[in-house]
């Protein structure tokens, strides 16, 4: 198993090598196209397995002959893309050429590089190569450029050329001892973190829940024919046992105690895969992570470039006392980009963060905020819709099977207590640097991000706030996931959501920061 110093090892002849030819064009790996070629292959790896499990039976060998067939035009595309990707480094510029029909010609110069994410599995590390995935700082739906893949060597040079160009040097000359330095060591997370990591995280119902959805497509009326005969079956079994209600209700309880303790292993297992030997290192004004099991996976941004910072603060982190830190950089456009820093800090003790943010920002002063709350009357709002839903469904069941749905109206005194609770959580501040949002009632959240770095300000009022007094102030930032926890401060007063507006515009229209 590759430790975690091997993937920093970078030879001085690397670097030269990658110096030296400056103006020559050169192909990737020679073992490049299987790693093209068995990444296509994953992308129908699922719907392969089903078919195999739930269909193509008596249907001779067609399907068997398709799946050849399709093979090897995989093959043939991902030997093709081999020889016709090549790529150069001249005048300080990675330049990239690829296509046959459709030719392409990238030029990317060094220093807009932000990130040079590399990823090894097990199967890298037994070829000795890396796949590179380059972010630049325009951001984008996806990478500026990705290549799979390069030997580590050529990885490392190119870390290593991309941060001298930041710093405004020039590439290492041949005999120069120049590797990729690491950095100071700021965080490391031994395996204990990682599973309360783990008992925090959703990750296994997600899993499960994606799974259950998946294989219910394929043949549908199977799957679902067979729940339906393991469930009549365990009915039947519990029956002929003759239970009281008591030990039914015993069962049941044991019964979600089992599912719940096995998703929380999942969640666990998926963790330790991701986050094993998790590090965190600062070197300059750049951070970088490094970690993974199977696959490692290496990603760096630059302090400057962190658009904004969400502290989550859940019900199972305060039972650990811990918290964790997500930030969203330029370079991130899609939640589902893997490859961009997005977690320096998965799990700590609450004063590790308040110590690294005040190391990374040092304006950042939590007891001089002056929180401000929503409008009195936010917890009507924030109840109205949860209580009509819950209206209409008595009355739908009321219909079908009569007084008894009438119990679930003990639902609207709940739908009230939580409303006053979360309106109560919630509150906004504002300083001179930054805008601070949080949030949630036992599942708390608190993101804030630098008035410079914002890109866009809307005030919004629906007829509704209108006829309450109320307002909305969103405010968005580059590289914003629509799956993180915006800037969107709902119910505020109407007198002070436009003046909140007004002065963060006001702000924003002398700002000289950039992103």
């Amino acid at each position: 198993m590759t430790t975690p110093s091997e993937l920093v090892a970078a030879p001085s002849e690397a670097l030269a090598q990658v110096a030296l030819g400056a103006g020559r064009e050169r192909r990737l790996h020679p073992w490049s196209w299987l790693f093209v070629l068995l990444e296509q292959l994953r992308q129908f790896a699922l719907p392969l397995i089903a078919l195999l499990f739930f269909g193509g039976r008596g249907s001779g060998q067609a399907w068997e002959w398709f799946g050849l067939v399709g093979v090897a035009l995989l093959t043939g595309l991902a030997v093709v893309r081999y020889f016709t990707y090549r790529f150069r480094i001249e005048h300080g510029e990675l330049v990239i050429r690829s296509g046959i029909l459709h030719r392409n010609v990238r030029h990317i110069p060094l220093a807009r590089i932000q990130n040079i994410a590399l990823k090894r599995n097990v199967l890298h590390r037994l070829f000795g190569v890396a796949e590179v995935k380059l972010e630049s700082a325009v951001g984008g739906i996806s990478a500026e450029a990705q290549m799979r893949v390069l030997s580590l060597r050529d990885a490392h040079a190119l870390e290593v050329l991309a941060r001298s160009e930041h710093r405004g040097g020039a590439a290492a000359e041949p005999g120069d001892d120049v590797e990729p330095e690491r950095g100071e060591l700021l965080l490391q997370l031994p395996t204990l973190e990682l599973i309360k990591l783990g008992m925090t995280s959703n990750r296994g119902l997600l899993v499960g829940a994606a799974g259950f959805g998946v294989f219910s497509q394929f043949d549908g009326a199977g799957f679902g024919r067979q729940l339906a005969s393991w469930a009549t079956s365990s009915l039947g079994y519990a029956r002929d046992l003759h239970l009281g209600w008591d030990d039914w209700l015993l069962g049941g309880t044991l019964a979600l105690v089992a599912l719940v303790a096995t998703l929380r292993a999942l969640s666990v297992l998926l963790i330790l895969l991701q986050f094993h030997g998790f590090q965190l290192h600062q070197l300059d004004r750049r951070l970088s992570v490094e970690s993974g099991l199977l696959t490692r996976l290496r990603s760096h941004a630059p302090l400057r470039k962190i658009q904004h910072w969400t502290l989550h603060d859940g019900l199972l982190h305060r039972w650990f006392r811990r918290r964790s830190l997500r930030v969203e950089t330029a370079v991130l456009q899609t939640a589902s980009n893997s490859h961009s820093l997005t977690q320096p800090v998965p799990i700590a003790p609450p004063a590790t963060i308040d110590a690294l943010l005040g190391r990374w920002l040092p304006w950042l002063r939590w007891d001089e905020l002056d929180w401000q709350p929503l409008h009195p009357r936010a917890w009507r709002r924030l109840s109205f819709w949860p209580a009509l839903l819950t209206l209409i469904v008595t009355a739908g069941a009321a219909v079908r099977v009569g007084l008894p749905a009438l119990a679930l109206l003990v639902l609207l005194p709940l739908w009230l207590w939580r409303a006053r609770l979360v309106a109560a959580r919630a509150h906004w501040a504002v300083t001179d640097k930054a805008l601070f949002w949080r949030s949630g009632w036992l599942d708390r959240k608190l993101s804030f991000a630098e008035i410079a770095k914002l890109q866009g300000l809307r005030l919004l009022q629906s007829p509704f706030d209108r006829r309450h007094g109320m307002a909305s102030l969103v405010a968005d930032t580059a590289g914003a996931s629509p799956m993180g926890h915006r800037l969107e401060l709902h119910y505020l007063p109407e007198a002070a959501a436009r003046a909140l507006y007004e002065r963060l515009g006001a702000q924003l229209a002398h700002s000289t920061l950039r992103w």
